[in-house]
């Protein structure tokens, strides 16, 4: 029965109750009166009910048609409320954009980025969800996140990727035990009780720099969180290799001393994308707020 059924008819259709004639209908929509008299036929016919009766110079409906005017102006009500809905989409102030990152970027560089766009834009939506790179890129090649701020490089051809920042990976360790160096040699390092970071890509990138210097060295432990192996090691536990955007508020965790790594080690952050995303007006704002001009 609903197959055929178009909302144009069911306006017609109260319209022309409302109004008492097909004339004054058709001036309202702009259309001719025999253009009104078809709709108006056409429901009729696909319901198989005389809806309207012309009762002196007034056109009123039916029994069938009273019953069904109840429901068409809840229809109408429905439909505005849907256009209402969708009126802040089409000019773009809100939305929702889903965003894969790391746990430290997560913490330390995301949210001041997320509170300008929520200044701008108070009615988007945003989704953040935390992870290892490998797996936030299969969800970024599934569609399940429209972006990534990931540790490059990352690899894949139907892939965009935006530089972001360097961020220098350094050596923490006690403050105790400090080294009295400048900068810390992979092959003095080896030789500390270390905790490593489990998996992800900023792991890999720490084991080439030691296999850079011919070392393979074996961690003591390892740890799914940043801020875990700071506390740790503050707690004199080892000694770690941890991004230094991690270490903004270092003042915050006592008996902690940090310093750079002989041959400085820095990895990249980049805004990974799908090439064929459609950029909404809040995945715009999101790619200005963290790509350098």
């Amino acid at each position: 029965m609903i197959k055929g059924l178009s909302f144009d008819q069911l306006q017609t259709f109260a319209d022309v109750i409302e109004l008492g004639s097909f004339s004054a209908t058709a001036d309202r929509a702009g259309v001719t009166q025999p253009a009104i008299s078809l709709q108006l036929r056409q429901l009729e016919r696909r319901l198989g009910l005389r809806l309207v009766e012309r009762v002196g110079r007034r056109m009123l409906p039916t029994p069938a048609g009273s019953d069904l005017l109840v429901h068409v102006r809840r229809i109408q009500e429905e439909m505005n409320r849907a256009l209402e809905a969708l009126a802040p989409h089409q000019s773009g102030a809100v939305g929702r954009i889903r965003i894969g990152t790391g746990a430290t970027a997560c913490i330390y560089l995301l949210p001041p980025v997320l509170r300008r766009l929520k200044e701008d834009m108070p009615g988007l939506e945003i989704a953040v969800e935390t992870g290892n790179t490998p797996d936030l890129v299969r969800m970024i090649e599934a569609n399940e996140l429209d972006a990534g701020l990931l540790t490059l490089p990352v690899t894949h051809r139907s892939f965009e990727t935006l530089p972001v920042t360097d961020d220098e990976l350094v050596a923490l360790f006690p403050a105790r035990d400090a080294p009295g160096l400048p900068a810390i040699p992979a092959v003095l390092l080896a030789q500390k009780p270390l905790l490593f970071y489990e998996g992800g890509a900023t792991r890999r990138i720490v084991e080439q720099w030691f296999a850079d210097a011919g070392l393979t060295p074996k961690p003591v432990m390892e740890l799914g969180s940043v801020e875990a192996i700071k506390r740790l090691v503050a707690a004199g536990l080892g000694w770690a290799i941890v991004p230094a955007l991690a270490l903004t508020d270092a003042d915050a965790v006592p008996d902690l001393g940090h310093c750079s790594l002989s041959p400085r080690l820095v990895r990249s952050l980049g805004l990974v994308m799908r090439r064929d995303k459609r950029l909404t007006k809040g995945l715009r704002a999101l790619v200005a707020a963290l790509t350098p001009r």
